[in-house]
C-alpha cells in the first residue's frame, strides 16, 4: 500500500478577501485566496499571467558589461561559442543564444558537454579546445557557477569568458570571468530570484536585441519566437511557476501551440501529442524526459540538434532517435531503482539519508533512481555511479533537509559539487567516499531525528463532489495554467464517497480506474496513477484527495477526477 501521506487544507477564505474577489466563482477565490491573492487586481493580475515586478535584463548584475562584449564579438566577426549544459534546461538555453546571435549576424556554435567524458560544467580539455578552433568569446549557459579554477584557465589561456548561471554560488569564491550573470549574486537587485539557465539566456537575448531600452517589432518578434524554448527547460527543470517564470511559461505555451520549430513538431508526433492543446504537464511528463533522454544515455547534441535544425527528415530521425533512447531510459531506470533499493537498505535501513553506489549504475540516470526513493520513502537519497577512481552521485531531497548545504558541509571531501534545496550533484575521488557518507548521513541524522517525515498533500477546499461541475474548471480552475512545481494544481478533498466499482488499469495494473457516486446519486470517473495496490483492498466508502479535469479521448471530452490520495472514511 501507498505511504501513509499528511493532508493539509488550509483555514477558509477570511470574510474581507470572499466579498473583494466577488466577482470570481466561490471555489475559485478559495484557491486564489490560498495563493496569497486577497484583492481583484493581484489575482486578475496572476490569472492572467502578468508580470507584477520590474523586470528589465539590465538589473541584472554585469548584464551591461555582458552585453556590450557580446555586440563587439558580433560586430568583429569573432567566433563564439555558447557553453551549455546537458539537461533539457542547458539544451533549450544554448539553442536560445546560438538562434539568437545566428539573427544578429555572428559567428557562433553551441557546444554541450559529454556527460560520461567530461561531466558537469565547464571544463580545461574543453576550453582549450574551442581556442584552438578559434573562439574569442565563451558564454556558459546553465553551468560555470561553481567553476572558478575553469574560469581562472579560460583567462590564462586567452580567451574571453561570461558565465551565466542560476545555480546556487559561491559568493565567497565567484569565478574571475570577464562577466558573471546569476541573480542568485550577492547583492544582485533583479527582483525574480528563480529564473531557470534558459530564462537567464531569454534575458540576455532580452538585452541584445534592445536599442534604447525599445525594442522593435522585429526583435519582437525574435524574443517572442524563443519563448518556446524558455517554457521547455523552466518547466523540465522544475522552475518554481510562480513570478516571470509563470508569464514566460504561458507565452511559451502559447508560442508552442504554433510554433514553426520544425523540432518540436517531430518530438510532438513521437509523444502522441497535439501541440495546439499542449500545457505544463505535457513539457513535463513527454517532451521533456525524451529531450532530457539523449544526455541521460549518450550526449545531448542530438537534442540540441532537434531543436535547431529546419530540415523535416533530420527532425524526424532525431525525435525517433531520442523516443527509443527515452524508452531504454525507462527499463534501465527501473532496474538501477530496484538495485538501488536494496543496497541502501540492506546497508542501514533506518538511516535517514538512503545512499547506493555500484559500478555497474549509469551516471546518466542516477538522479531518476534517487528520485524515485525520494519518492518512494521520504526521505534524502543519494544514487551514485562508482568509476575506477572517482564517484559521481545524484542527490534528492525533500523540504524538510536542504541537500546542497549538506554538501557544502562537505566540500572538503569533494572534487566539486553544486544544486538547489531539493536536488543536487557531486564528484568525490574514491578514497573519501566512505567519509562522505559517514557525514551526510550524521548531518541528515541530527538535522531529521525526531520528525514525523511524511509527504503533505496541499488540498485547497473540502468539497461536495456534487460541486464538481464542467463550468467549475472552464470558467474556473483553467486559469491557474500553466500548474506544476511551485504553483500546483487546484486539489479537493470530498469524504464519505461511496465506490460503485474499482478496476486497475495499464502495464502491471499500477493505476485505478475507480467510479464514484456522490451524495445526490451522481456517478463521477476517476483515475489514480499509481495507486493500483489499493484495488485488492478498496472499502465500500473512501475519503478522496483529488484534482478535476477534462480528459479528451477520440475526440470526445469527459471530466475526470484524479486521484492523489485515498483514505477508508
Amino acid at each position: 500500500m501507498a505511504q501513509d501521506k499528511h493532508w493539509n487544507i488550509p483555514p477558509r477564505i477570511t470574510p474581507e478577501a470572499d466579498s473583494a474577489l466577488a466577482a470570481f466563482p466561490p471555489l475559485l477565490r478559495q484557491v486564489l485566496y490560498n495563493r496569497g491573492f486577497a484583492d481583484d487586481p493581484s489575482a486578475r493580475a496572476f490569472l492572467r499571467g502578468e508580470p507584477n515586478i520590474n523586470t528589465d535584463p539590465f538589473q541584472l548584475t554585469d548584464m551591461r558589461a555582458a552585453v556590450d562584449r557580446i555586440r563587439f564579438a558580433v560586430q568583429n566577426n569573432e567566433p563564439t561559442a555558447i557553453y551549455g549544459d546537458y539537461d533539457v534546461d542547458g539544451v533549450t538555453a544554448t539553442a536560445l543564444l546560438v538562434e539568437t546571435l545566428k539573427n544578429l549576424g555572428a559567428d557562433v556554435r553551441g557546444y554541450i558537454p559529454n556527460r560520461f567524458d567530461e561531466g558537469y560544467g565547464l571544463n580545461n580539455s574543453a576550453l582549450d579546445e574551442l581556442k584552438t578552433d578559434g573562439v574569442k568569446l565563451v558564454i556558459t549557459v546553465d553551468c560555470g557557477i561553481r567553476s572558478p579554477a575553469e574560469a581562472a584557465h579560460a583567462q590564462a589561456i586567452g580567451l574571453d569568458l561570461i558565465i551565466s548561471d542560476h545555480h546556487h554560488p559561491d559568493n565567497e569564491n565567484l569565478p574571475p570571468a570577464f562577466a558573471v550573470i546569476n541573480p542568485k549574486r550577492h547583492g544582485d537587485p533583479y527582483p525574480d530570484k528563480d529564473l531557470a539557465g534558459v530564462g537567464i539566456a531569454y534575458k540576455i537575448a532580452e538585452g541584445l536585441l534592445r536599442e534604447n531600452d525599445q525594442i522593435d517589432v522585429v526583435n519582437g518578434q525574435i524574443l517572442n519566437s524563443l519563448l518556446d524554448l524558455v517554457a521547455l527547460g523552466t518547466v523540465a527543470d522544475l522552475a518554481p511557476l510562480v513570478g516571470e517564470n509563470r508569464v514566460l511559461v504561458k507565452k511559451g505555451l502559447r508560442q508552442m501551440s504554433q510554433t514553426t520549430r520544425q523540432g518540436l513538431f517531430s518530438l510532438a508526433a513521437v509523444s502522441d501529442l497535439a501541440l495546439k492543446k499542449i500545457n505544463a504537464g505535457h513539457i513535463g511528463f513527454m517532451l521533456g524526459p525524451r529531450l532530457n533522454a539523449a544526455g541521460r544515455l549518450k550526449e545531448a547534441l542530438a537534442a540540441f540538434q532537434l531543436l535547431t535544425t529546419n530540415d523535416v527528415f533530420k527532425a524526424g530521425e532525431l525525435a525517433q532517435q531520442l523516443d527509443m533512447q527515452n524508452r531504454e531510459r525507462q527499463r534501465i531506470t527501473r532496474e538501477m531503482q530496484t538495485r538501488a533499493e536494496e543496497i541502501a537498505l540492506s546497508d542501514d535501513p533506518d538511516a535517514q539519508l538512503l545512499f547506493a553506489a555500484h559500478e555497474e549504475f549509469n551516471s546518466g540516470v542516477v538522479g531518476l533512481a534517487a528520485s524515485r526513493l525520494t519518492e518512494k520513502y521520504y526521505r534524502p537519497a543519494i544514487v551514485a555511479s562508482k568509476g575506477a577512481e572517482e564517484t559521481r552521485g545524484s542527490c534528492r531531497s525533500i523540504p524538510e533537509f536542504h541537500i546542497t548545504d549538506a554538501l557544502d558541509q562537505c566540500s572538503d571531501l569533494l572534487v566539486r559539487h553544486g544544486g538547489h534545496a531539493a536536488a543536487a550533484g557531486f564528484t568525490v575521488r574514491n578514497e573519501n567516499l566512505s567519509e562522505l557518507v559517514l557525514r551526510l548521513k550524521n548531518i541528515a541524522g541530527e538535522k531529521l531525528s525526531g520528525m514525523e517525515l511524511k509527504p503533505t498533500l496541499t488540498a485547497d477546499a473540502e468539497v461536495d463532489l456534487s460541486e464538481m461541475r464542467p463550468e467549475v474548471y472552464e470558467k474556473g480552475l483553467k486559469y491557474l495554467e500553466p500548474t506544476g512545481y511551485g504553483n500546483r494544481e487546484a486539489a479537493f478533498v470530498a469524504r464519505d464517497v461511496k465506490v460503485k466499482n474499482s478496476r486497475t488499469v495499464g502495464a502491471e495494473g499500477k493505476h485505478l480506474k475507480l467510479s464514484l457516486e456522490d451524495a445526490k446519486g451522481v456517478t463521477h470517473d476517476a483515475i489514480g496513477f499509481r495507486l493500483g495496490d489499493w484495488h485488492n483492498s478498496m472499502l465500500k466508502r473512501v475519503d478522496i484527495l483529488f484534482t478535476y479535469e477534462p480528459n479528451e479521448y477520440n475526440g470526445r471530452v469527459n471530466y475526470q477526477l484524479n486521484l492523489k490520495d485515498l483514505k477508508g472514511s
